[in-house]
This record gives structure tokens, sequence and C-alpha cells, in this order.
């Protein structure tokens, strides 16, 4: 029995983890982020919710997530739903767009960015002001 909950888990639910989102959803918050930048670090994910290895890495992400909202802001942009946002992410901090992408932005500026399993790599606990 032991090998077969190693192989497909338990059948038990998983408690979900949830994190600080701040729905990424209006051009005008992209103002906000940059302005909010100065004394906050700020963190966009783009995420494309038809995507398997978006989902994927999403919740990767969730799952080694660290930190709280007092250490930073965690945006989430649904970038289907709002494709105007999504680019314009782009050309405001001047980032190629990915997906799914991380964008950490502090003074303005973006100080890391990674897309895919590179998401992973970044950690984010550097950028805490």
């Amino acid at each position: 029995m032991g090998l077969i909950k190693k192989l497909f888990g338990s059948s038990e639910p998983k408690e979900e983890k949830l994190l600080p989102w701040i729905t990424l959803s209006e051009l005008s918050q992209l103002d906000t982020i940059n302005e909010k930048s100065a004394t906050k670090t700020q963190v966009v994910f783009k995420h494309s919710t038809r995507c398997g290895i978006s989902r994927m890495v999403m919740n990767q992400f969730v799952d080694a997530y660290d930190l709280n909202a007092n250490n930073l802001d965690l945006y989430y942009l649904d970038l289907l739903n709002y494709r105007d946002v999504s680019n314009e992410v782009g050309y405001k901090f001047q980032v190629m767009h990915q997906s799914p992408q991380l964008i950490v932005i502090k003074n303005g500026v973006v100080v890391a960015h990674e897309s895919h399993g590179a998401i992973s790599d970044i950690d984010l606990s550097r950028f805490v002001n």
C-alpha cells in the first residue's frame, strides 16, 4: 500500500496554499506598480490559463513561495483576458513577452525576470526591501 501512495498520492485532499495575489487587470495599475517599486518590491506573474506548462510552473511557484504581503506586492496577470495589460508590461518595463513569466521590479526597473521553468531559479528573498 505504501508504494501505491507514493506513486499515486494520498486520497486525502492537499490543502491549497493561498498567496497574497493582487489581480493585474487595468493599465493604470502599471503606473502604481512603478511608483510603489520605489519603496517595496513589485512582482508580476504572467500566466496563460490555457497552457499546461504555465499551470505547472505556477503550481511550482506557489508551492515554493515563502514570503508574505509585507515583503513584496505579488501581481497575477491572466494574459489571455488582459492582453493589452500584458503587452503594456513589456513596453513599460522593457521585457520581451514570455509565458509564463515572472518579472521583479524595484525603483521602476526590472531587476530580474525569467520564464518557464527558470522562474523557480529566482530567489525573491534577494529583492525584499
